[in-house]
């Protein structure tokens, strides 16, 4: 079943809320955590209505944030060569980057 955009940020507060509660957290301590304001997460709670942002920090703060990299998998490769291609991006974005010194001109 397809759902609208509205149904899944609702499911998602409700889901969020679940957590809360089962962590034993008020709304006060949870936002607290997340730094965050209690109004945002009953926001976020009721409704889904709130930035990525505060959707991360709540996440922290409720500790199931490796999930959210799960968010947007890659599509399934469809041959060798595009799986090994998507390995070689997927290294490429895990090799810590260096610094760049500045140059004096």
């Amino acid at each position: 079943m397809i759902k609208t955009s509205t149904e899944i940020l609702v499911a998602l507060g409700e889901a969020l809320r679940a957590r809360r509660v089962a962590l034993n957290l008020s709304q006060e301590e949870a936002a607290r955590r997340a730094g965050i304001g209690v109004r945002t997460l009953r926001r976020i709670e009721s409704a889904g209505q709130g930035t990525i942002e505060s959707l991360v920090n709540v996440a922290v703060a409720m500790r199931c944030e490796e999930k959210l990299g799960d968010i947007f998998p890659l599509p399934p490769a469809r041959s060798m060569d595009e799986l090994m291609q998507q390995q070689r991006q997927a290294a490429e974005l895990k090799r810590p980057q260096r610094a760049r010194r500045m140059t004096p001109r």
